[in-house]
């Protein structure tokens, strides 16, 4: 079953038109890298997607991560959590857009 998921700022359709992640089908080597990334910061998770949203310059990406980690922390905190885990990829980056959830 396929969920989308919404925050306040963001909906991420075309990630989820894309499919999970887990496939790496069709993934741009930064996509691989940012997902490869989350997985290992984030053994947890349940999803975890990235879109290079830039045009395929890998300039900004956007990502969602669905992982128990996050249970209990407030959504910034979630975010600085997966801000912290891309630090050396953020350096190359323009921008890059978070959408964060828990399972279940």
């Amino acid at each position: 079953m396929l969920r989308i998921f919404r925050s306040a700022r963001l909906y991420l359709p075309s990630i989820a038109r894309r499919g999970y992640c887990d496939a790496n089908i069709d993934l741009t080597e930064g996509e691989k890298k940012i997902i490869s990334v989350l997985k290992t910061k984030f053994p947890s998770a349940t999803k975890v997607e990235a879109q290079d949203i830039s045009g395929g310059c890998g300039a900004m990406y956007t990502v969602f991560v669905e992982a128990e980690e996050f249970r209990g922390q407030r959504t910034i905190k979630q975010h600085r959590m997966v801000n912290e885990a891309l630090k050396e990829e953020i350096k190359d980056m323009h921008g890059l857009r978070i959408t964060t959830g828990v399972p279940g």
